[in-house]
């Protein structure tokens, strides 16, 4: 049997999981599929919007574990960021000003896609982007 790869979710390390899980569910619109505990205070949230999701972990648990505790010393810091192409740039744009901070405002790119920057609580930066064409 080949293999394949079905998925790929980011797993962000969060300074606080409460503030990072407000953000993403309150601002961006994501609903919580999972989270451990079952009940505040969390250690781990599951997040989804339409097929995304994203995994958020509270650093105080990273840190006593030994495969991941080198990602507590550079919460969002670590270079990683994402992307998620959407339908709706404009309105995206548009509903999200004003509630988060922009770094690279709404523009058509040199490459043909129609996107934005943004940063979350911790500081890791997400991209939103549409082909228009």
């Amino acid at each position: 049997m080949a293999v394949t790869f079905s998925t790929q979710t980011p797993n962000l390390v969060v300074a606080d999981i409460a503030r990072s899980l407000t953000f993403y569910r309150d601002v961006l619109g994501f609903s919580v599929v999972e989270s451990v505990p079952k009940e505040p205070p969390f250690v781990f949230v599951m997040l989804m919007r339409d097929k995304p999701v994203v995994f958020l972990n509270a650093v105080s648990v990273v840190r006593e574990d030994p495969a991941y505790s080198k990602l507590a010393d550079n919460v969002g810091q670590s270079g990683v960021s994402m992307y998620f192409d959407v339908k709706g740039v404009h309105e995206l744009y548009d509903a999200l000003k004003g509630k988060v901070t922009v770094v690279a405002p709404l523009e058509r790119k040199f490459y043909g896609i129609t996107e934005f920057n943004i940063v979350d609580p911790d500081g890791y930066l997400i991209t939103f982007a549409e082909r228009l064409d």
